[in-house]
């Protein structure tokens, strides 16, 4: 049977929950609908995500149309919690986009599209709520093609939009104008279908058109849009059917080797940690050792998704996904299997908030400590971190939502009442230029046996952290490499002002030992000693996060928000005034946009609505802030050696 990894992804009240439950109700897999509203969804298991309606953690369920078995991931829609879907996006065969009929297009749904567009995963459109008053199906569209820069193509025609008698329908491809405009959309990137559009029209025909439409599809050249309500199930047949004929599935291989992705991490009733496992290839079973980054690791339970249940099982094949328990060294990322990780690259914007996070009660700071751990293997980019000095613990935020959730899980699940400080901007250093060092064996002053020469160089902005050998790999064993690569990233999460290090190259120039003297340590506690002496060489500039922000309100609070703006340091970019209503879109460092958030509703009487989202990393003009160091300090030498000795 084929097998599709299908992801659900939208912006926060759009109706993506509603519609992952429709699916599995007009599937079979459920015999009752449930409700987003009162908290009993399939995917939306955690006590916090029925109290508060929305979706905080990536959820699957299963369900087989026809031929195809498809795995349904559901994903937050809340960009506070972008990270799950940024873990989800590596496993995708093809999504459905979720756009609401009447707010449109809207600022998560331009960050997941162009998530989409960059991994080149193919995508259809479900513009849901045809049915709310101010539906407007036909307006979506054209905005979908012009804010998103994609070609949508029509699935769908509805009648009596915007109320309690909204129809939809399948478009009939066959038929005018449908015929016409898929023919217009394929033959963009179709010259031979352009020539007999022009000259031969009469070859054009409706079993020409749908192998074409499936292949443009599947290469995400061309985005089908279908209409409906999820609530009520109005489209939901004709996208049921899209999935299966539309979307590119894949055969999957149960005898090849064993291969696939971890890409959650949760706690069991026992506390014991399960993995949620895509096997790509191969087949695995109960007892069964899995090859893992950190090394074997015994299956102690497997639990397979299917028919929208986690059923224990004693065998997983490829295409399947799984919670597998006994792999206590999992971490989110981690790629099983002998084959090695094709790689994975950021799409998403890291968080820009830090908060000190403490115990009301002094005494339970080392519970706290375990706790946030818990949570940190759940949601890596929480960047968790002490002061070593002082026991502060500090953890890294997309917004206030996800402190709130934070908060909330750490008193239901682990009894501990915590108080958050002020959040505070995360910036960033940048290189400046190109740098180099080098620390020499049995040399002067270098207190370790082994010799490590690196060098620094910037690279293109949003490109991320990388390492690369430039050194005789066979001359000592992988374990040295690996040590002063893990301490290289490790210490670029705190540069020249205390602040990572972004888009930055290090390459290892040279490397020496002293056998069988020499041990891993000695390369682990030097490399941060040569990487500090490359970046000042290089040296850093200090950036600030910038966010890229959408503001509606009412058109006569227009002046007090242009004046806020102004005195924030905005750069607008587009305002627009339509029926009363005044649409602004410009950039803003991200320091300002609690003080924009907090005036909002005084400015525009309550009507004022703020989205904004993380757009690029800018020079930081005056003098930079420094921050606290969790641990030595490499760029001050005779303190860090003090404190690793």
């Amino acid at each position: 049977m084929r097998t599709l990894n299908l992801g659900i992804l939208a912006h926060v009240d759009a109706g993506k929950t509603s519609l992952t439950e429709r699916l599995l109700f007009d599937t079979g897999v459920i015999d009752r609908l449930g409700s987003v509203d009162a908290g009993n969804t399939q995917t939306d298991s955690l006590e916090l995500e029925r109290q508060r309606g929305i979706t905080i953690a990536a959820a699957v369920a299963s369900f087989t149309i026809g031929d195809v078995a498809v795995n349904l991931v559901d994903t937050p829609g809340h960009p506070d919690f972008i990270a799950e879907i940024e873990r989800v996006l590596q496993l995708l065969d093809a999504a459905v986009v979720v756009v609401s009929a009447v707010e449109g297009v809207q600022p998560q749904t331009r960050v997941l599209v162009r998530a989409l567009r960059r991994l080149g995963i193919p995508f259809v459109f479900f513009i849901n709520k045809v049915d709310r008053l101010g539906a407007r199906y036909d307006d979506v569209l054209d905005d979908i093609a012009t804010q998103l820069a994609v070609r949508p193509v029509a699935m769908s025609t509805v009648r009596d939009a915007g109320s309690r008698l909204a129809a939809v329908e399948a478009a009939d491809i066959g038929a005018d104008p449908h015929f016409s405009r898929l023919c217009e959309v394929l033959t963009v990137n179709d010259e031979a279908l352009l020539a007999d559009y022009v000259l031969h029209p009469e070859r054009l025909t409706r079993q020409r058109l749908e192998p074409l439409l499936v292949d443009q599809v599947a290469r995400a050249l061309i985005h089908p849009a279908f209409a409906g309500a999820a609530t009520r199930g109005l489209g939901i047949p004709t996208l049921i059917s899209a999935i299966e004929t539309l979307l590119p599935s894949r055969l999957p291989n149960p005898d090849g080797p064993v291969s696939g992705k971890i890409f959650k991490i949760e706690r069991g009733w026992g506390g014991e940690k399960l993995a949620y496992l895509y096997l790509a290839s191969g087949t695995i079973g109960l007892r069964d050792d899995l090859e893992l980054p950190n090394g074997l690791a015994k299956i102690s339970s497997l639990q397979l998704f299917r028919d929208g249940r986690a059923d224990k099982v004693t065998q997983v094949s490829a295409g399947q996904i799984a919670k597998v328990g006994g792999l206590a060294n999992a971490r989110i990322g981690d790629w099983v299997g002998t084959e090695t990780s094709p790689g994975t690259l950021r799409h998403f914007a890291p968080p820009t908030l830090e908060t000190h996070i403490r115990p009301m009660r002094p005494s339970e700071n080392a519970a706290l400590w375990l706790a946030l751990g818990q949570l940190a293997e759940q949601d890596p980019l929480i960047n968790l971190r002490a002061n070593e000095e002082t026991g502060d613990i500090y953890v890294s935020l997309y917004g206030e939502v996800q402190k709130e959730v934070i908060q909330a899980t750490l008193s239901s699940e682990f009894g501990l009442d915590i108080v958050f400080e002020e959040s505070t901007v995360i910036y960033a250093e940048r290189l400046v230029g190109t740098g180099s060092a080098i620390e020499l064996i049995f040399k002067e002053p270098n207190p370790f046996l082994a010799t490590v020469g690196l060098r620094v160089e910037p690279r293109p902005e949003g490109a991320g952290n990388s390492f690369a050998l430039e050194v005789d790999v066979g001359q000592m064993p992988a374990s040295f490499y690996r040590a002063v690569e893990e301490a290289t990233f490790e210490t670029l999460k705190e540069g020249l002002f205390g602040w990572q290090v972004i888009d930055c190259h290090v390459a290892m120039t040279s490397a020496r030992q002293s056998s069988p003297a020499t041990t891993a340590v000695d390369f682990r506690k030097l490399t941060p000693l040569v990487l500090a002496s490359a970046l000042s060489s290089a040296r850093t500039v200090l950036c600030q996060p910038i966010e890229h922000f959408h503001i509606e309100i009412p058109a006569m609070a227009l002046a007090g928000m242009h004046s806020l703006l102004a005195k924030s340091g905005a750069s607008m970019r587009k305002s627009l005034i339509d029926e009363g209503l005044a649409r602004l879109e410009g950039t803003v460092a991200s320091a300002m946009i609690q003080n924009i958030q907090r005036q909002l509703p005084g400015l525009s009487g309550g009507a004022g609505a703020l989205d904004h989202a993380f757009d690029h990393y800018a020079p930081l003009a005056g003098p930079p802030h420094l921050r606290e160091r969790a641990g030595a300090n490499p760029f001050d030498r005779a303190d860090y050696l003090r404190r690793v000795r």
